[in-house]
């Protein structure tokens, strides 16, 4: 992938933010209105705690945007794990102190927020005091571990149940593959493949599918949810990460989306990370925290975002079911097959049948949670979590080895992505139930909205 990708998405980054502001919300200003809540104190040291913990632990702090200042006394400090527990142990006590007020459902209150933040610290801190307890040695089980960092435990599915839907898949395939080509005396996971490549955008045509992709993205965004003026990102290309792609959040509405291009890019994928990483996902959500709670509540908590939390079932699940918010329907489809594949020189005739495999592979997405369940439980080794994953998650040697490092790397975190997004469908399904056909988008949207712009957490998404 040429750098006039990374050129062309930082152009139309700032395209967005030399945008005309007319109808949104200015964030130039400092915080509009400092808190005065007896949670107040707890917030600050929460985070604190966050920093501290990420001295110890590299991966903890996904984002910081406050003081520096704060940032620097705790690494002048530096404190041990010892002290970090028992300052967690505190604050926790300090949470439960302030009387527990039910928020009620979305809309039932003037304002349900301060409620959600007691919420919200309570589920945080208990998730970084077990995050110490495991930097000190403790150990977990899959399970446990996710409930005890995520607030949330993923379904558990076995070999019958992924067997199913490797047969439907089979069954699209031999609907589709050349006459002649014997696919089905192939491993379905090299037919699957063989799909694949015949979708892989061309690498001289990757600046302009992905340009287009974020353009599409943020204008269907923009028209639902008024985004701040100056909001923009930056694209980096890496290589050799456990990911497909990260959204590091700056602070002052930017962020910082880094492509991981070791592998071919399929066409799929424009859209995927246009939405999840930029719009409405991982860059809205975080800006949204940044100018609804932080620049007008003052609530210093969300200035720090610690990785291993309730809070990235939210963020991971938001930002997979925001692709559905910005394209509902058969949208998608309509526009990787009359923009996307054309402008990658690929046809559109395989649009329909390939967005009907892909829609199969992605009920697949829980073998990747039990590949980690057995790996990280003992049950197998790195090697047999990698074939469980070119087995039932039709994945390629290579990506199932990058799978299994991201696996190592993460560990329960990759419950986010599918149990994070089946329960924030189900949260958005639930509200707008009985709402009128022509009113059902708008009170979607505006369900996904207040979700990704206050202090909810995966309790908050269950049915009572």
């Amino acid at each position: 992938m040429s750098t006039l990708f990374r050129r062309a998405l930082i152009c139309l980054a700032l395209i967005a933010f030399l945008a005309p502001s007319s109808g949104r919300t200015s964030m130039n200003e400092s915080r509009s209105r400092p808190s005065s809540s007896p949670l107040d104190r707890v917030a600050r040291d929460y985070v604190d705690l966050v920093l501290g913990i990420g001295e110890h632990d590299a991966n903890y702090v996904d984002a910081f945007y406050g003081p520096e200042t704060w940032r620097d006394q705790v690494k002048a400090q530096k404190p041990d794990l010892a002290t970090l527990a028992s300052r967690a142990d505190a604050a926790i006590a300090l949470v439960m102190a302030v009387p527990a007020q039910a928020p009620g459902p979305a809309g039932s209150s003037p304002d349900p927020l301060p409620a959600l933040r007691r919420d919200y610290l309570l589920h945080q801190l208990q998730s970084a005091s077990a995050r110490i307890a495991m930097l000190r040695g403790k150990k977990f089980s899959f399970d446990a571990e996710s409930r005890a960092l995520y607030d949330a435990v993923a379904p558990t599915h076995d070999a019958a149940f992924f067997q199913t839907r490797l047969d439907r898949i089979d069954a699209a395939l031999r609907a589709i593959e050349p006459p002649g080509a014997a696919g089905g005396e192939r491993p379905l996971r090299d037919r699957v493949e063989a799909l694949r490549t015949r979708v892989t955008i061309p690498r001289d045509r990757i600046e302009a599918v992905f340009a287009r992709a974020i353009a599409e993205c943020r204008s269907r965004t923009a028209a639902r949810i008024p985004l701040p003026a100056g909001e923009k990102f930056t694209v980096e290309e890496v290589t050799d990460k456990p990911w497909s792609a990260y959204n590091w959040y700056k602070g002052n509405l930017t962020s910082v989306i880094q492509v991981n291009v070791s592998l071919p890019i399929w066409i799929d994928r424009a859209v995927d990370l246009a939405c999840h990483e930029g719009y409405p996902g991982h860059h809205v959500y975080n800006l949204l925290l940044e100018q609804k709670l932080v620049r007008e509540r003052g609530w210093p908590e969300f200035e720090v975002y610690p990785l291993f939390s309730p809070q990235s079932l939210i963020a991971e699940g938001t930002a997979n079911f925001g692709i559905e918010m910005a394209f509902p329907g058969d949208e998608r489809l309509a526009f990787e097959r009359d923009v996307l594949f054309p402008l990658a020189g690929l046809d559109p005739a395989l649009a329909a049948p390939y967005r009907q495999v892909t829609a199969l592979v992605q009920e697949l997405s829980y073998a990747g949670n039990e590949a980690a369940r057995k790996y990280l439980d003992g049950e197998i080794d790195a090697a047999a979590a990698a074939q469980w994953i070119e087995r039932y998650g039709l994945s390629s040697p290579e990506r199932a080895t990058q799978r299994v490092k991201f696996i190592e790397t993460y560990r329960a975190y990759v419950i986010n992505y599918n149990l994070g997004q089946d329960l924030v469908a189900a949260y958005v399904d639930r509200l707008s139930a009985g709402t009128a056909a022509n009113e059902m988008s708008a009170k979607r949207w505006q369900i996904f909205t207040d979700l990704i712009s206050s202090p909810r957490l995966p309790g908050a998404l269950v049915a009572p």
